[in-house]
């Protein structure tokens, strides 16, 4: 006993004997000998600053084990954070912030759309529409009306056409003075600017009656400027489609050129001039250096060319006052307004409208697909 306590009290391991005999005796030896375990374990040295036994560190870890209680589980949350939010809640946060807008363009496009198309598979005259006579199934039947009549074929080529016409007016226009503005000064840039500005927010109808006062064969300057005479330019159809023409051009191109001009802007000044210096010319700038780095905008504004230009209706009837002579200047939205409330055939000018907003779509998919396969990113 005497050299068992001065072993304690030097602070030097007791033998094996002590401990073994502690432990067979059952007495406090045991708990004493596990909690300065423990804390020899905690400290990491012996009193003395001797290393701890492996033995001794693995009972001082199972003692704060069991004085700490049961391990908490690994998926636990650690400390006061939030727990991570679930990846189905982040996928629907962005569609509350859209429903709003989706609300109102199911309002505002889709239910118009779905009339639309049930209007077309109906018979739906003005006997129908007085209550004359009850609303009929027709199936198909409305568009193989309209697909049997030759005058529908023509004005769909026309369609086509002017709008092309169009289209590549509009975008070659707005580009070149998109390219000007960079090159002018600052008042006449902005002398360029307010002109343009002015003529995309002139309404259609006055633009159109404008314009039509402008090349009048009896007071309209432009034929005194060239020498016409009295030549009318809404007699002809080819002239007429041209007068017509002229006007879309010059109430679009402002959009394209405003778009065009802020994209250039972007492009860094060091493209431009390190292709200068290696002597290029403007045209080839623009055709390998400007062009492609402002394909994703001139997508966007061939797009919006292509639907505004293919559904155009008020210069066509305010001009050509309902489409021409003998209906030579009419296209797909003139045509389908005479066929629904002219002649009061609703079915008929409701199936022409769907077929308007199949050949936009399909157009505009195309174009996108092409791209896409291109490796285009919009």
């Amino acid at each position: 006993m005497t050299n068992d306590t001065g072993d304690r009290r030097s602070g030097r391991p007791t033998s094996g004997g002590a401990t073994s005999g502690g432990a067979e005796a059952g007495g406090p030896a045991d708990g004493g000998a596990v909690a300065g375990a423990g804390r020899t374990a905690v400290q990491g040295r012996s009193v003395e600053g001797s290393p701890v036994a492996p033995s001794a560190r693995s009972a001082g870890g199972a003692a704060l084990a069991v004085a700490a209680g049961p391990a908490a589980p690994s998926g636990a949350r650690k400390g006061p954070g939030r727990a991570p939010r679930r990846a189905g809640q982040a996928g629907w946060t962005p569609w509350l912030y859209l429903a709003p807008a989706l609300v109102v363009l199911g309002g505002l496009l889709v239910y118009p759309i779905y009339q639309l198309g049930l209007i077309s598979f109906l018979e739906y005259t003005q006997a129908q529409v007085s209550g004359g006579q009850p609303t009929s199934f027709q199936g198909f039947g409305n568009y193989a009306t309209l697909f049997g009549d030759g005058q529908f074929w023509q004005v769909l080529l026309a369609t086509v056409l002017f709008a092309a016409g169009c289209v590549v007016a509009t975008l070659v226009v707005g580009c070149a003075l998109a390219v000007l503005l960079t090159r002018v000064r600052a008042v006449p840039r902005l002398a360029l600017m307010l002109a343009a500005l002015g003529a995309w927010a002139t309404p259609a109808i006055t633009g159109s009656t404008v314009w039509v006062f402008l090349f009048d064969p009896d007071y309209g300057p432009v034929n005194r400027l060239l020498g016409l005479g009295d030549f009318s330019w809404t007699y002809g159809r080819y002239s007429a489609f041209a007068l017509v023409l002229f006007e879309v051009v010059w109430c679009s191109f402002p959009f394209v050129m405003v778009t065009v001009y802020a994209g250039i802007k972007a492009i860094p000044g060091e493209v431009l001039e390190a292709a200068s210096l290696d002597g290029a010319s403007q045209w080839r700038i623009w055709r390998s250096v400007t062009a492609p780095m402002l394909r994703p905008i001139l997508v966007v504004v061939t797009i919006q060319s292509i639907i505004w230009d293919f559904k155009v209706f008020t210069q066509i009837y305010v001009m050509t006052n309902g489409g021409g002579i003998a209906g030579q200047n009419l296209v797909l939205n003139v045509y389908a307004y005479q066929k629904a409330f002219a002649s009061s055939q609703y079915s008929l000018g409701s199936a022409i409208g769907v077929v308007m907003l199949l050949i936009l779509l399909a157009v505009t998919l195309v174009y996108l697909r092409l791209l896409r396969r291109r490796g285009e990113e919009l």
